[in-house]
């Protein structure tokens, strides 16, 4: 598997695999994907399998962002999506390490993120790598679909 920060060209897959892995009212409309994507302050990693020299498949996307709150740094992990072909190869494992990685670089202390409540893969990978549970947040997606609140303190880098 390969790992590289997103390029413009790449929307098109990330998307398919936005479109696998989410129904309504759980999917990004594509504009606003979009937007996320052209933030200045937002990080995506893509991992995708080399299919030839100048052809990839991608696999997984991450897409987080972050912005000042008084004085500190605070990031949001918007999203993680694994195609379900890629599943449990530790694709989000590292997706989730990379996003971490760029929000301490940004100067980011904290990242946070909401989760469906009825995602338990998606909780399990977080509260595995140190996430906490910060909350709950009712009608988040849609009405009567509802969200856990998660948090993880970074440290700077040294």
């Amino acid at each position: 598997m390969h790992y590289r920060l997103y390029r413009p060209g790449d929307f098109p897959q990330l998307y398919a695999i936005e479109q696998e892995c989410f129904q309504p009212p759980f999917r990004f409309p594509r504009r606003y994907m979009q937007q996320l994507l052209a933030n200045q302050n937002s990080v995506a990693w893509v991992a995708d399998e080399d299919q030839h020299q100048n052809d990839h498949q991608m696999t997984g996307f991450a897409i987080a962002n972050w912005a000042q709150h008084g004085a500190q740094t605070i990031a949001y992990i918007q999203t993680i999506e694994v195609a379900p072909a890629h599943r449990k190869q530790g694709i989000a494992t590292e997706l989730l390490s990379r996003l971490e990685s760029s929000a301490t670089v940004a100067g980011a202390r904290l990242l946070w993120l909401h989760v469906a409540e009825t995602n338990t893969p998606a909780i399990a990978l977080y509260q595995a790598h140190g996430y906490r549970p910060k909350g709950r947040e009712e009608n988040f997606y849609a009405p009567d679909v509802n969200a856990l609140i998660y948090f993880k303190s970074l440290d700077l880098p040294k």
